[in-house]
């Protein structure tokens, strides 16, 4: 079995524009190769898993969303970050899917498909439900990036849910977790 970090992509890797879909919006945030660079050199693969209800809502297409992935990927591949593979759910929130974090399908689903230990594997997200969502999944972990949502999310969370200026200080709590 994996180890894995599975992550939030809008306001965790990129701007959060709102529905963000357009080639024109993309931009990395500030840390992400780093500790993305960070796990990867320790030994966790990476994964996206991210909800896109603007797919859902008919705000853009799955061909945009994937043409926008592909934009990270190429960039994240280009500072020598690999990601091995990419989970989104396109419904609605009043769908009542088993996709839709913080609903655990998404991780179940990349779990066994890539051979992920859940109890070995981390969430790092900048939202109340991705935080749900390794809980619910039965990861080892969750760590709050105060970027995006992240500061609004903070005051609804337990005190004991780990916060993270960026993603490269939520790395560095991850593979310090490692050691403890």
């Amino acid at each position: 079995m994996s180890r894995y970090v599975f992550l939030d992509r809008d306001g965790t890797l990129v701007h959060d524009r709102g529905y963000t879909h357009r080639l024109s919006d993309y931009r990395l945030l500030d840390g992400v190769a780093e500790g993305l660079s960070l796990l990867q050199s320790a030994g966790y693969r990476l994964a996206i898993v991210t909800n896109q209800s603007g797919i859902g809502r008919g705000l853009y297409t799955s061909d945009d969303f994937q043409d926008f992935q592909a934009l990270l990927t190429r960039d994240l591949a280009a500072r020598g970050v690999s990601i091995g593979a990419q989970y989104f759910c396109p419904h609605r929130p009043d769908e009542g899917c088993e996709c839709r974090k913080p609903q655990p399908g998404l991780i179940r689903r990349a779990c066994a498909e890539l051979g992920a230990s859940p109890g070995e594997s981390w969430m790092v997200g900048d939202s109340e439900t991705d935080m749900q969502l390794a809980d619910r999944a039965g990861l080892r972990g969750g760590v709050l990036v105060l970027t995006g949502h992240g500061v609004r999310a903070r005051g609804r969370l337990r005190a004991e849910v780990p916060a993270a200026e960026d993603l490269t200080a939520a790395a560095r709590y991850i593979l310090s977790a490692e050691e403890s």
